[in-house]
């Protein structure tokens, strides 16, 4: 299992097992955000806990997910879908920047377009140690 919290330690999440590739999007939030995502559904592999504020994106007419961030530090835990999918699930990432690097220094990063294309880039080979510093 892994888990992470805000630089307060207020808002967490876990994720249990492994979460294959994390990504890194380029998108106008992910690049100010800097962060790095594990995917799954809400109350089955992942869990998030705290007190958290959630932004939705105003600039966009239909937005499709809120980040839940700590109201003290501004530490940015996870993103939510404000969807359902078919299956009646809520898809849900955490940021892995808030884990324990030793917890997370191997996984192979995907890189994500969210700015362009909206597409998956080419894998460049690094792992979450490379972009840690």
């Amino acid at each position: 299992m892994l888990d992470g919290s805000c630089h307060c330690g207020n808002g967490k999440w876990t994720f249990k097992g492994h979460p294959g590739s994390i990504t890194a999007c380029n998108c106008t939030l992910c690049h100010r955000y800097g962060t790095l995502w594990a995917y799954d559904y809400e109350g089955e592999r992942i869990a998030v806990s705290g007190e958290l504020t959630a932004y939705t994106r105003a600039d966009e007419g239909s937005p499709t997910l809120e980040i839940l961030f700590c109201p003290t530090c501004a530490g940015v835990v996870a993103w939510r879908s404000l969807h359902l999918d078919e299956r009646g699930r809520r898809r849900i990432a955490v940021n892995l920047r808030l884990a324990a690097l030793e917890q997370v220094a191997n996984l192979p990063i995907d890189h994500f377009d969210g700015l362009a294309t909206f597409e998956d880039l080419p894998s460049d080979g690094r792992c979450v140690r490379d972009l840690w510093a």
